[in-house]
């Protein structure tokens, strides 16, 4: 039962195959068995889960049960759950309890899905590996002596090793795509503002964006069901219609025009990654799509930029932690200042802090113009590149990142080459649009992402693409050995 994707668990529930206390439990045991290994939970929310399973049994009994009811799903640890720790995978929120559910959660426990757990992060959400968390590396599931991606890479691991059926992400410069690449499973991040951030703690307001992150195509359009939509909490949601994501996931893609960045395919691109990328879009074509080359002049820039308008953000946003109200506080301060100063410095981790001070560099006086203001020009070029190449396809598609799972260790002293791995992936976040990361094969036994981004709220079009491409390849079935 635990190889059964969301939209099987519905139906195995709804025809009450097994219940939904079993099914919790059934999870539950398998995060006891494996996660040890694989540290890809921060906290395992037995009791809770449990209890949500009996009310959600009792809930299908009465006939009030939604396609989700009863179904265990991870939560990443960045949104806020009423009563449970809310770490964000830092020092400086290991004791933090929130007092309040993030509208994702609260969208999700009205929906009667199970809190099976929080998984795993980079802290605050800043990084690509998943090894800048407080509370360890996350292992890949496919190799367990490399990383999962990040920064939902605890996520990411779950669902490949089959801990939980699907869980939630956010991605900030692709940290739902990126990981989902590098574990072999669906990832989704919607266009910004189509899901809530309230309650999601925040890295960069301006790219931040919660998602799906499943194991297939239809389960994602099955989670963007309940956590889609308007919030008037968020000042940045937006008030546009809510599809139905699973009407037209069986749509014909016949005549769907897909754009082929000329930038994405050169130089930095693993030939082995070119390869599979090349074979997952011959398979869209013979599906009925046509396949023409594009340009986004402005590739080359999305690293630079992003990484001036990130830490501009972050450094904002991470000044409220400073230990007075909540939040780690340092042994006997001896006034207000060394208690700001050496909480923040015990609190926060070696990237977290590395942020914090180029954010605080490029918005200081004499430099605000020279760095945060071009950059923010550059984000507005980098959209326009999209814009323009939108108006002649439908989709882009294209690698979702320039290699598989590197090692653990293997890039935690060297920043730069860690930021240049997200090439494929913070333009789309600059620019706001929607993108899925597909499985679309293997190089040497660790999984290949395929990357669909569309034009704003496009969701829909990207799922009935990405389940076509699914019910014609098998990659996304796969399974990590030993977790079968």
């Amino acid at each position: 039962m635990h190889q059964s994707t969301l939209a099987q668990l519905s139906t195995a529930l709804e025809s009450n195959q097994i219940s939904s206390e079993e099914l919790t439990t059934l999870y539950l045991d398998r995060c006891k068995q494996f996660n040890g290994s694989l540290n890809c939970f921060i906290t395992i929310n037995e009791e809770l889960a449990l209890d949500q399973a009996k009310s959600a049994d009792q809930q299908r009994a009465a006939g009030n049960a939604s396609p989700l009811t009863g179904i265990p799903i991870a939560q990443k640890d960045i949104f806020c759950t009423n009563g449970i720790k809310t770490s964000c995978g830092s020092k400086m929120l290991d004791n933090f309890i929130a007092p309040y559910d993030a509208t994702v959660i609260e969208k999700m426990n009205a929906a009667g899905i199970v809190n099976i757990g929080k998984t795993n992060m980079d802290e605050f959400a800043m990084g690509s590996s998943n090894e800048t968390s407080f509370y360890g590396a996350v292992k890949n599931p496919w190799d367990q002596d490399t990383v999962p991606g990040g920064s939902s890479g605890g996520s990411a691991s779950a669902v490949a090793a089959r801990l939980s059926p699907a869980a939630t992400g956010t991605d900030t410069g692709g940290s739902i795509r990126q990981p989902a690449s590098l574990c072999g499973i669906t990832g989704l991040k919607p266009t910004y503002g189509r899901v809530s951030r309230y309650g999601m703690i925040a890295f960069a307001s301006s790219l931040d964006q919660g998602g799906p992150m499943t194991q297939t195509a239809e389960d994602a359009a099955l989670m963007m069901n309940v956590i889609a939509g308007f919030d008037e909490r968020d000042s940045t949601s937006a008030e546009h219609p809510v599809d139905d994501y699973t009407a037209r996931l069986n749509d014909s893609i016949e005549g769907l025009k897909i754009g082929l960045p000329k930038e994405y395919f050169g130089e930095g691109l693993d030939s082995n990654i070119a390869k599979i990328v090349e074979a997952g879009i011959k398979e869209l074509e013979k599906l009925g799509a046509t396949c023409k080359e594009i340009e986004l002049p402005n590739t080359e820039l999305s690293i630079p930029a992003y990484y001036v308008v990130a830490p501009a953000e972050c450094s904002s946003n991470l000044s409220r932690f400073d230990s007075v109200r909540f939040g780690h506080r340092c042994e006997n301060p001896k006034d207000l200042s060394d208690l700001y100063c050496r909480s923040r410095g015990e609190g926060f981790g070696k990237e977290v802090k590395r942020r914090i001070m180029i954010g605080a560099y490029v918005l200081s006086a004499g430099y605000y113009d020279a760095y945060y203001l071009k950059a923010q020009k550059i984000r507005h070029l980098i959209r326009d590149d999209f814009q323009n190449a939108l108006k002649d396809v439908d989709v882009i598609a294209g690698p979702t990142a320039t290699g598989t799972a590197f090692k653990l260790n293997e890039m935690i002293d060297d920043p730069v080459s860690m930021y240049l791995s997200d090439l494929y992936t913070v333009s789309v976040n600059l620019a706001g649009l929607p993108a899925i990361s597909v499985p679309a094969g293997f190089v040497n036994n660790l999984p290949v992402g395929l990357q669909l981004i569309g034009n704003y709220f496009e969701e829909s079009r990207l799922l009935n693409i990405a389940h076509r491409f699914q019910q014609a390849t098998d990659h996304h079935k796969a399974i990590p050995e030993g977790f079968e």
